[in-house]
């Protein structure tokens, strides 16, 4: 199969589709790989790099495109990529659908196979693409949301771990997940005063037994969740529903009770964010203000450490991307439920159910495509 990695194009994206040492594993299985001239220079990998990995390297874009079978990305095409599909053509990368109806209608016009990396599941009902870079989203979004703190920044000149004599900032976790692990981490590391809230019993405990008295668990409810961010400095919202729309736990009244200069850090912007006053923003300008606070909504937080993310994400989806060349689309998916999961959209059909709920189209069963295409 011939497999396309064009450059990222999304703001401050500099993450890459697939590492060297990726590609050299798909050569080995006998595959092609394209790679756009420059696709790896954001990690620190040069055109030669690829080279010597077996890749051959295309001077755009468009001849990615135009000659690839599959195509691998990090982030959801972008609205001059998705021109660039065609029918049967195989997409695999990261889309959150169900918040972005431009995408999915040109998508499902395209024609296209689409697999995306954030509905593919695990035996254990985990989502293993999605789950590296939460847990580097998870991790940055205490930086971020430090810095966001500083009075330069907008925030209430509070230090997030205090020092001797001086009370340490108060950050609230919604949601326990991989996101919530992994900035309850950082947070605890740093000194910080730390709540977390989930609605999964099994959850907390898991964090009362890995943290003790140094993190606050507590049942999120309506009662619990609004006290709590009332009294936060800083709050990271990581809930998910697996490719459907985040749902709305702070509300826009709450937001305008905090205090001024507290920060919100909404790591569900790209799902549609779990903050009514949330709308995504980039790299360039990751912040804005709602009644005095401090909104940080970047779409593709992981894109701020890029080699770090890029070599995580390919140590997650190499196995898959061979599956889908070895094997074709259709083959692979029979053969593995799991990632039979991760198909969204296919042949002009929505193949996901809570992206054809949220969006309003007709669902079509992935067995269902698979009987007719068969």
């Amino acid at each position: 199969m011939k497999i396309g990695v064009p450059t990222e194009i999304k703001n401050n994206e500099f993450r890459v589709g697939m590492v060297p040492a990726s590609v050299h594993e798909a050569v080995h299985h006998g595959h092609e790989v394209l790679v756009q001239a420059g696709a790896g220079l954001g990690i620190g990998v040069s055109d030669e790099d690829y080279r010597s990995a077996g890749a051959q390297i295309l001077p755009d874009a468009a001849s990615v495109f135009a000659q690839a079978e599959m195509i691998v990305k990090v982030k959801e095409p972008q609205a001059v990529e998705r021109q660039m599909l065609r029918e049967g053509q195989l997409l695999f990368t990261y889309l959150h659908l169900a918040p972005d109806p431009e995408q999915t209608r040109d998508l499902v016009e395209s024609g296209a196979v689409c697999i995306a990396y954030e509905t593919v599941t695990a035996d254990d009902g985990s989502l293993p693409l999605l789950a590296p870079m939460s847990e580097v989203a998870g991790r940055l979004s205490i930086q971020a949301g430090a810095r966001s703190l500083e009075k330069i920044h907008g925030g209430r000149g509070v230090l997030l771990g205090g020092v001797a004599g001086v009370q340490a900032a108060r950050v609230v976790i919604i949601g326990g997940g991989v996101v919530g692990r992994n900035a309850t981490a950082m947070a605890v590391g740093l000194g910080a005063d730390v709540v977390v809230l989930d609605r999964n019993i099994q959850v907390l405990r898991w964090f009362d037994s890995h943290y003790g008295n140094r993190v606050q668990t507590l049942y999120s409810s309506r009662h619990a969740l609004e006290e709590q961010v009332l009294q936060a400095d800083l709050v990271i919202g990581g809930v998910l529903i697996p490719g459907a729309r985040a749902p709305h736990l702070v509300s826009a009244d709450m937001v305008r009770r905090m205090r001024e200069g507290s920060v919100l850090v909404d790591v569900s912007i790209d799902q549609g964010g779990c903050f009514e006053t949330s709308h995504p923003t980039t790299h360039a300008e990751p912040t804005y203000l709602v009644d005095g606070v401090v909104h940080y909504c970047v779409a593709n937080m992981p894109g701020a450490v890029p080699r770090t993310s890029a070599f995580a994400l390919n140590n997650a989806t190499l196995p898959y991307i061979l599956q889908l060349a070895d094997q074709g689309w259709r083959q692979a998916l029979l053969a593995d439920p799991h990632l039979r999961n991760g198909l969204n959209v296919a042949h002009g059909k929505v193949c996901y159910a809570p992206v054809a709920r949220d969006l309003g189209y007709d669902y079509t069963p992935v067995e269902q495509l698979l009987e007719q295409a068969a």
